[in-house]
């Protein structure tokens, strides 16, 4: 009888030590169970974040394709349009030359002043015309003699150099990308940001970038009076693969269309929206030389 009550109390003990046991190891699983959940809703999310950030990248680039896309259309568009070459035809009228009435220089509506019927320019450079030069002015002689005084005492329709000893020391001769040019100090520095971010982003209209002159001291085509802002060396007409853009034939080649665009973007004017089109030439405009005037740089 004894006996028998100490193996109760005994068999109690027994299975309170086996709950015991089984709750530890059931308790072990579950923090092991949930250990290995997390580390997979952890491993699950650093994907779909992956997968995210991957699907946004890829977002992008069709933007851009989509962008070149549009840009390569309307490229296109201007070469496919692009005027032909006019005939020869009867001697020109001399260029009808207009007075400034407040004093003896010449107001001219453009740095080529004879002007050209619109009906002349395909669609697509009546609307590049309305589509660049926003809020920039094509400084007129005035203008220029303002700020930078004469470039010489005298001119013909030759280059000739500069005698103005301040603007001369405005000038250098830099090579900047594939072209060596002579032009104010901050027209250079403005030109080397223009071709820095052309290398970057159209690397074959960087490469095929040639001029066909920047500073030369001279009248302006068809003028014995009006002086060509290339006196000053803050313009420069551009060349692509060797090619000089046919003048004043109412088209353009594709390339110069992008090149307005970064010039436009510094504050330069693009010659496409003379009244007789010169789209190989681009100058510093009015805002930006004042703006350098301001800043001390001439």
């Amino acid at each position: 009888m004894r006996q028998a009550n100490i193996i109760g109390p005994i068999i109690v003990a027994i299975g309170v030590i086996v709950a015991a046991m089984a709750f530890a190891v059931v308790t072990t699983l579950l923090e092991t169970a949930d250990s290995a959940t997390e580390m997979r809703l952890e491993r699950g999310e650093a994907a779909l974040a992956a997968e995210t950030e991957a699907r946004r990248a890829l977002e992008g680039e069709v933007a851009g394709l989509r962008a070149d896309l549009a840009r390569l259309r309307e490229d296109m568009s201007l070469l496919a349009n692009r005027a032909p070459a006019a005939a020869p035809g009867p001697a020109a009228a001399a260029p009808v030359i207009f007075q400034d009435p407040a004093g003896p220089d010449l107001s001219l509506p453009d740095e080529d002043f004879e002007t050209q019927p619109e009906e002349g320019m395909t669609e697509a450079m009546k609307l590049a015309k309305t589509r660049f030069n926003k809020g920039i002015t094509q400084p007129r002689n005035r203008t220029m003699k303002e700020i930078l005084g004469e470039p010489r005492g005298d001119y013909s329709t030759n280059c000739q150099p500069v005698t103005n000893e301040r603007l001369k020391a405005l000038m250098e001769t830099r090579t900047i990308g594939p072209i060596t040019v002579t032009m104010l100090k901050p027209a250079l520095d403005s030109l080397e940001r223009v071709m820095a971010r052309l290398q970057a982003e159209e690397p074959d209209i960087y490469n095929a970038i040639g001029t066909a002159g920047a500073f030369c001291a001279r009248f302006i085509r068809g003028s014995t009076s009006a002086v060509s802002n290339h006196s000053w060396g803050t313009a420069i007409d551009l060349t692509l693969a060797g090619e000089l853009d046919p003048f004043a034939d109412g088209g353009t080649q594709a390339g110069l269309v992008v090149l307005a665009d970064y010039f436009n973007k510094e504050g330069w004017y693009w010659g496409a929206a003379y009244n007789r089109e010169d789209s190989m030439h681009f100058e510093v405009g009015e805002e930006t030389l004042r703006a350098w005037v301001a800043e001390g740089k001439l």
